[in-house]
């Protein structure tokens, strides 16, 4: 049994079964409580460690290298772990799998709470990152199953405005918490906030699971594209570096053929694998290759750049972690009057992609923007910019993914969303991992000029952006430190508004067709009745 909402024209049904019952507007809310409350627990806890890091890094005496791998590991299980959660909840209970989720991510945050170095932080974000691999996957595809993609606009708007609610009150509680209670107690908070999103699924979430037997998960094929991109990644975060090894070097041709060889391989196996991590047939979809192209770009962009928007604040600009999360809210504010205002009024016309082409040239505007910033930039301004980046993603994500869905059966909502999410969370992981490096080297480089002028001889000393716990230096090398990540930070931004390019490019061929009024595709009678309307 299978449910579908009514439209405020009056009630539809879908026409996949025609049994299916109605679900109220009130209904719907009851359900979204108990999943909203997960996600929400799950981005509070992820936006509040992003302004405490520089605090942790420094305080672990972490390098910009590590500061980087705190974010790309976790974005990195993310990747892994989105479609293999996405298959079960096409063959499981997506109940019980989303409260598994919460509870894998609450035991990864205890234990990087815990941490008293790097390595172990790094192993508790990869346990985080399966957990919210699961919720990522999880609440779209339930959401997708019992909303059609007429009225989807409108719920996915309060799912856009819980993420903008945690993304603007996560900065600003990390930031308190890390001037107050210590670092660890980022990681903590979120541990009653589970122990409330479990009441309410358990109270409010009751949806029926059809078990298709000899369906297998594709093991091999998650193994091979999680090792393929880690190894990948791993060549990107420490080539150039004079402690390591150069781009153009044995070291880099052998980590490139390893990776590229994985990749290949893991080709290989879904093309043959009955039940493939990653469905062919939904990613070679005119609909969904070009969402996945966008998602890629909006990952690495958004969060490549965002990523280290925060230490900008806190070590080019002296803002203290509190001070930092405040100065983030305009980005805030700009995603939740996308999400919401586009969500609206795409439930209230039925027209989705000219939110899409605006959000996309919103985003190359507000990278291109910042790609301007340096260490005197005034900070009003950049308060525009990221308002106007963040209107701009706000009116892109989620709408992505409502135009795949759109596209497909209900039966493989969860491998659709679930495929999107991964490549918009690997993109993510290229882009901090990516411009983490370039940020490092150009930090190198620009102290390096500057520790000349004061006459400091910098031969010998290491490469990975240095150490970033700045209390300890003197404060003329401090200075040169914190001018050198102002004066860096520009580049990266610029890097994201050319591959942002990219995203307009692909959303502007997808396919725009109408969105149904019916959870499956087939067509009802009352499906063609409200098309007349």
């Amino acid at each position: 049994m299978t449910t579908t909402a009514t439209h405020d024209r009056g009630e539809v049904t879908a026409g996949a079964t025609g049994t299916e019952e109605l679900m109220s507007h009130r209904q719907i809310l009851e359900v979204l409580a108990g999943l909203l409350a997960a996600l929400f627990t799950a981005l509070l806890s992820s936006t509040i460690v992003s302004t405490a890091l520089p605090t942790i890094i420094g305080d672990l005496n972490g390098s910009q290298t590590q500061y980087a791998w705190v974010i790309t590991a976790a974005l990195l299980a993310t990747a892994a772990s989105t479609p293999i959660w996405g298959k079960l909840s096409d063959l499981f209970n997506k109940k019980v799998l989303v409260q598994s989720a919460i509870v894998i991510f609450v035991v990864g945050s205890v234990i990087a709470g815990l941490s008293h170095n790097v390595p172990i932080l790094l192993g508790a974000r990869v346990i985080q990152g399966i957990g919210m691999g699961g919720l990522t996957a999880l609440v779209v595809a339930i959401i997708g199953t019992i909303i059609p993609p007429r009225d989807r606009g409108r719920y996915s708007g309060y799912m856009g405005a819980v993420m903008a609610v945690s993304m603007a009150g996560g900065p600003v509680l990390g930031g308190v918490i890390a001037d107050t209670l210590g670092w660890r107690w980022c990681f903590f908070v979120c541990v009653p906030l589970a122990v409330i999103a479990l009441f309410l699924l358990q109270k409010t979430l009751h949806i029926e699971t059809t078990r298709v037997d000899g369906v297998k998960i594709d093991w091999p094929g998650a193994t091979l594209l999680t090792a393929g991109v880690s190894v990948l990644l791993i060549w990107v975060s420490f080539a150039g570096k004079a402690t390591y090894y150069d781009w153009i070097s044995v070291e880099s041709a052998l980590m490139v053929g390893a990776g590229v060889l994985l990749l290949i391989a893991t080709v290989v196996v879904e093309s043959r694998a009955t039940s493939p991590i990653i469905p062919l047939k939904i990613v070679t979809e005119r609909t969904t290759a070009l969402a996945i192209v966008a998602s890629i770009a909006v990952g690495i962009g958004l969060f490549g750049a965002t990523t280290f928007l925060t230490q900008y604040f806190q070590t080019a600009r002296s803002f203290s972690p509190t001070e930092a999360g405040l100065l983030t809210i305009p980005m805030v504010a700009g995603m939740l009057a996308g999400t919401v205002g586009s969500g609206q009024l795409i439930t209230r016309y039925g027209k989705w992609k000219s939110f899409v082409v605006a959000g996309a040239f919103l985003q190359v505007v507000g990278f291109a923007l910042l790609s301007t910033v340096d260490h005197e930039t005034a900070i009003p301004l950049i308060g525009l910019m990221i308002a106007l980046l963040g209107l701009g993603t706000g009116m892109l994500m989620q709408n992505v993914v409502l135009a795949v869905q759109n596209t497909v059966s209900v039966h493989d909502v969860g491998a659709a969303s679930s495929v999107v999410a991964f490549f918009r969370t690997f993109g993510g992981a290229i882009g901090v991992s990516v411009l983490g490096s370039v940020l490092a080297t150009r930090v190198t480089d620009l102290t390096a000029s500057g520790f000349a002028k004061l006459g400091i001889d910098t031969q010998g000393s290491t490469g990975g952006g240095g150490s970033l716990n700045l209390a300890a230096l003197p404060e003329p090398v401090r200075d040169v430190v914190r001018a050198s990540y102002g004066d860096a930070t520009g580049r990266i931004f610029l890097i994201a508004a050319a591959v942002s390019v990219v995203t307009v490019i692909a959303v502007a061929f997808l396919p725009n067709k109408p969105l149904r009024t019916t959870i499956d595709l087939q067509p009802s009678a009352a499906d063609e009745e409200y098309a007349k309307v």
